[in-house]
């Protein structure tokens, strides 16, 4: 009986660990900031489901650990970034982190408490921008496009303080990191903010901000991943899903073009 009883056993310890180890196939893990990364995330859940893949959202305050933890395969993919920011962290980080598809564009907006317009902005007015580098460079372009500061080249994705030609009311700039900027907006004259930290302020970009990037905007935010789960099919679901009619739909009503799809 016992040498019956034993490969039976064994048999179906084999099946219930197959059926373990299938159901750990179909969830996905996805870094994302909370506005409108994961809201729109939630949109795509219930379309997931329905191909058999759960979606399992982890919500991130910063910039950096997203990324971080992909690249250390703690997640599967990320979805709060643009391409310039991701190669920007490729390079400080020696990671090979890759754009799976575009998703949607927040325009960049600055905004002030204190004043109405960037032309009322005083001589040695304060200015809080972003401290990473591709945000960096983003808030410093759509001052120059606005006319408030001169850079050398304009177009370069990477341009820093140090490319500044003309500061005709000698702005002073404090880099502090994106997620703080909306929390000293009382505190400065003008603060440069990406616009899921200015959501989740409660600032609404199409009627806050005193200049915001346009629809041709570059800055795309894409899902990111890993070289090594690029064609995982619970992954191409996800970016199936991401650039669906509903999603297209959902950012139309609900952002009412403080983001824009880029699909």
């Amino acid at each position: 009986m016992k040498k019956i009883l034993l490969p039976l056993l064994l048999a179906v310890a084999a099946l219930s660990g197959c059926g373990a180890s299938d159901t750990a196939s179909k969830k996905l893990t996805v870094a994302a900031t909370a506005v409108p990364h994961a809201e729109i995330l939630e949109v795509v859940k219930p379309l997931l489901a329905k191909e058999g893949v759960e979606l399992d959202v982890r919500v991130f305050n910063d910039y950096v650990q997203p990324n971080d933890q992909v690249a250390q395969k703690l997640i599967d993919v990320s979805y709060f970034e643009t391409e310039p920011y991701l190669n920007a962290y490729n390079k400080s980080r020696g990671t090979q982190l890759t754009t799976i598809v575009g998703v949607h564009i927040e325009p960049f907006g600055a905004y002030s408490r204190k004043f109405k317009s960037l032309n009322d902005l005083p001589s040695g007015a304060d200015v809080a921008i972003p401290n990473d580098p591709s945000n960096n460079s983003r808030a410093l372009i759509l001052l120059h496009k606005a006319g408030v500061i001169q850079l050398r080249d304009p177009t370069d994705s990477l341009a820093t303080l140090r490319d500044i030609t003309s500061n005709p009311k000698q702005l002073k700039f404090r880099e502090l990191d994106s997620a703080m900027l909306p929390r000293v907006l009382d505190q400065v004259d003008l603060a440069l903010i990406n616009t899921n930290y200015a959501l989740d302020a409660g600032l609404d970009p199409t009627k806050d901000a005193l200049a915001i990037e346009g629809s041709d905007s570059p800055y795309v935010n894409f899902l990111v991943g890993r070289p090594d789960n690029l064609k995982d099919p619970r992954v191409l679901k996800l970016a199936a899903a991401l650039t669906s009619p509903q999603v297209k739909d959902f950012i139309a009503k609900k952002y009412r073009g403080a983001v824009l799809p880029a699909f």
